[in-house]
């Protein structure tokens, strides 16, 4: 690895070395690689809950904590790569910068985008983590990160649905009414609310809200 950097190391090898230990019953590599066989890879290992990856053989709560704050750093460094050349200029922009973290996870988990004049995103902040079919989005978490930080202009909510269907529910719509009427009172643009999915995206706003 330090020859050629971790980039050279397979997907294995890098779980290994976050394990650190193995089982009295097995090394650490064949933990790693049994961990990934059994869950079907590195993607569908980022998808797993904190408990859900406690329960595999070998893991435990501790194990599980270090998988889950890994993969979560991994995420953040994405975001903000991504947020320092992002424009939101319509949802299909949203939808393409927030799918790929989003759309495929197990639980629910609700965002807010802080974007500039321009709205270029300035950063991403999560405002609910919930089950599998609700996320909080209350207007006092998703305003509180615009108004403290300098630069914010505009506003996008966004959600993910861990069904793989993006279409809006009841109370989709009812938050959506309330997080606009909220911008509104605080003169911050709301640009829209998007939900996302493995089968696709909707923006609230071009679906009526």
């Amino acid at each position: 690895m330090r020859a050629l950097g971790p980039g050279a190391l397979s997907d294995a090898e890098l779980l290994a070395l976050l394990l650190g230990t193995g089982t009295a019953r097995e090394g650490v590599l064949d933990l790693a690689a049994g961990v990934l066989s059994a869950v079907g890879g590195l993607g569908a290992l980022s998808r797993l809950a904190s408990s859900e990856l406690a329960a595999l053989p070998g893991l435990g709560p501790a194990k599980a904590a270090e998988i889950v704050a890994a993969l979560e750093l991994g995420r953040r460094v994405s975001g903000d790569l991504g947020s320092a050349r992002m424009q939101i200029l319509s949802p299909a922009d949203a939808a393409a910068f927030l799918s790929p973290r989003m759309a495929h996870l197990e639980h629910e988990r609700s965002v807010v985008l802080l974007l500039d004049r321009r709205h270029r995103v300035l950063r991403e902040v999560v405002v609910g983590i919930g089950g599998i079919a609700h996320a909080p989005m209350e207007p006092r978490e998703v305003f509180a990160p615009a108004l403290r930080e300098p630069g914010v202009a505009a506003v996008l909510v966004a959600h993910n649905h861990p069904s793989g269907d993006p279409e809006p529910s009841p109370d989709d719509r009812a938050v959506t009414g309330r997080l606009s009427r909220a911008a509104e009172t605080l003169g911050v643009e709301f640009v829209d609310h998007v939900i996302v999915a493995a089968g696709g995206w909707t923006s609230l706003r071009q679906d009526g809200g």
